[in-house]
């Protein structure tokens, strides 16, 4: 099968179950890619909690910061809904900045991510990418703004229709009615951007290795792992990484790295045309695609 003939495929199937897919394999040994419309710009989601992760870390290395330093968390001030972590705390709490790194990345803690862009504000962070020479990656919110959309309006029997209304209610230059979905507004990121910043990290580049270890290191300890780890994960290899829900928009960044040293760097973005909250087959769907890409590369 040719590329084109596999790529066409994948498609096919993305669209059978769903989904709009936006992927980039890419092997980080030979610098060989896959990928389908890796260029198109989508929200990021709470993958912009690596970024601020890289930007956090950056600036401890640089002394603008102290790990060691202590926060105090007030529940009401800094309170962003969510499943884990600070996200569910009642009482306050003083956490210290190294800490509040490791919730944010590894735990996805929405809370702990906006203690961090108290002390690194967004425009603070896309500065760092750019002084980094990241490019295609916009931080342009914090993680509270991606907590007042239809979904929080709905009750959970209406689920759908605040789903609904994200599929349908897009512009053909990715404007959108939900200002967290508008490309120009949220904060947004390609497949091929978010490829580029996994390689800068497990690959010598102008990141810090302090820093690129401390970041890789957070994405290995990444607790959520519904995705693309059932496919990517096992005694012979490494899965690390990071991913974003947003309404319709599922998504996973990651590296694998193989016990014969064979690495790749994956990105998967991808938009859900069916109006539902629980999708357990798109992620399934997702996982399978990208391990399909990855296998055709590393037969190469």
């Amino acid at each position: 099968m040719t590329r084109a003939e596999l790529l066409r495929r994948m498609q096919e199937q993305l669209h059978e179950g769903g989904l709009h897919g936006y992927i980039l394999v890419r092997d980080l040994l030979t610098g060989e890619e896959l990928g389908i419309e890796p260029d198109v710009q989508l929200p990021a989601a709470s993958l912009v909690k690596v970024p601020l992760a890289v930007a956090t870390a950056e600036r401890i290395r640089r002394g603008e910061l102290d790990g060691e330093a202590v926060l105090d968390v007030q529940p009401g001030r800094l309170t962003t809904p969510g499943p884990t972590g600070l996200s569910r705390f009642r009482h306050p709490a003083r956490i210290a900045v190294d800490d509040l790194l490791y919730l944010s990345t590894s735990l996805s803690d929405g809370t702990a991510a906006d203690a961090l862009f108290t002390l690194t504000p967004p425009d603070q962070v896309s500065a760092i990418l750019e002084e980094l020479g990241l490019r295609g990656i916009s931080v342009r919110h914090t993680i509270s703004e991606l907590t007042d959309t239809p979904a929080e309006r709905f009750d959970a029997p209406q689920t759908h229709l605040a789903h609904a209304l994200a599929i349908d209610a897009g512009t053909s230059g990715r404007g959108h009615r939900i200002p967290q979905l508008d490309t120009t507004r949220a904060n947004t990121g390609s497949a091929r951007a978010w490829t580029d910043l996994l390689q800068m990290l497990w690959r010598p580049s102008a990141i810090h290795p302090d820093v690129a270890a401390r970041v890789r290191s957070l994405m290995t300890h990444n607790l959520l792992r519904h995705r693309l780890a059932p496919d990517f994960d096992s005694d012979a290899s490494t899965w690390s990484s990071k991913t974003g829900t947003l309404l319709n928009l599922r998504h996973e960044i990651g590296v694998v790295e193989h016990a014969d040293r064979q690495t790749f760097a994956i990105a998967v973005l991808t938009e859900s045309f069916v109006p539902a909250g629980t999708q357990p087959g798109a992620d399934a769907l997702m996982a399978q695609v990208a391990r399909t890409l990855r296998d055709h590369l590393r037969q190469q």
